[in-house]
């Protein structure tokens, strides 16, 4: 029902926008109007497409964190994985004129070293059990990137590149095009696909160790290979659209009261529930005003409007139980 879904929105998501008419473009005027059609394939279907693999990509990479590291509030831009991709991504505006493939890249390789370094501070710190020395050190490791990218804001230059950083780092679609498309595309499927194959495995990577093991699993080897299937994507898609933020922390739990706490069931539904949600958003930012709202402000907005209405909406007995 969730496929479904999911296509039924990309569906009437190519005839949302505000051109030639507000809000709805007839499918007799894409036959009739060149430039209706090449604003169709052109724009709109690349877009929606990025916005279905970013929302996938950030939902199931919140999960399977979550899941890994057995803590509810666990998301990539709490392990310094969407800040160290950030950098990654403003270094490549201001020192090597925005190459796409290099943003890639460094994204890539700035998104993992931040979840390695939160992962290693984590183990060093001496105080409070794992969940809050893993919490810690991610706050810790993303305010140093984010400190990176203050400095590389401050010595871009003010005409060209700094207002593309900073645009960048508000989140948005507004720039995606068929090469995005097929330069993420990859990545982005190996990651997912990796993720969905794994998902049962997931399981048994939230208990114990000690557990784990007895019951055949290589808890270290195992829960780094998700791990990487999980920052790989993302970084790639962070690298396009920009700091996008509450999907990964919000979806996993909507997936786990929608179809229960088992992985095999709940990670693809938090799959496309993800989708689902950047792609409305998405729509909403680009339909509802005649100047587009950043996608990040809007899935934040949003994000935290539904976190809280999940929690407070509990009884004492749902949390009990929870």
């Amino acid at each position: 029902m969730l496929a479904v879904l999911l296509l039924l929105v990309m569906f009437f998501s190519l005839f949302l926008g505000r051109y030639p008419t507000p809000f709805w473009l007839s499918p007799s005027q894409i036959a009739t109007d060149p430039l209706a059609a090449a604003l169709v394939w052109d724009f709109r279907f690349p877009r929606i497409l990025l916005a279905v693999l970013l929302g996938a990509a950030l939902s199931t990479a919140g999960f399977a964190m979550q899941m890994v590291f057995r803590n509810p509030l666990v998301e990539p831009g709490f392990l310094g994985v969407s800040q160290g991709a950030a950098f990654g991504s403003a270094l490549t505006i201001v020192a090597f004129g925005g190459s796409l493939a290099l943003a890639e890249g460094l994204a890539a390789l700035f998104a993992i070293l931040g979840l390695l370094l939160s992962y290693l501070f984590a183990r060093a710190i001496r105080y409070g059990g794992w969940v809050l020395r893993l919490v810690l050190a991610g706050i810790a490791v993303s305010a140093l990137f984010s400190a990176g990218v203050g400095m590389l804001k401050f010595v871009a230059d003010p005409l060209r590149q700094l207002p593309e950083i900073v645009f960048w780092l508000l989140g948005g679609l507004s720039g995606a095009r068929w090469e995005q498309v097929w330069y993420v595309l990859p990545i982005a499927l190996i990651g997912l696909l990796v993720l969905f194959l794994l998902r049962w495995r997931l399981n048994l990577l939230s208990l114990d160790d000690a557990t784990a093991f007895s019951l055949g699993v290589h808890p270290g080897r195992e829960r780094w290979l998700v791990l990487l299937a999980a920052v790989l994507p993302v970084a790639a898609l962070v690298s396009v659209s920009g700091i996008v933020g509450w999907v990964g922390l919000i979806v996993p739990h909507f997936s786990r009261r929608l179809v229960g706490a088992n992985a095999r069931w709940a990670l693809p539904a938090a799959m496309l529930l993800g989708a689902i949600f950047v792609l409305l958003c998405d729509d909403l930012a680009r339909t509802v005003l005649a100047g587009e709202i950043p996608l990040g402000i809007l899935t934040s907005l949003v994000g935290a409007l539904l976190f809280l209405w999940l929690f407070v909406r509990f009884t004492p007995r749902e949390r009990k139980a929870g």
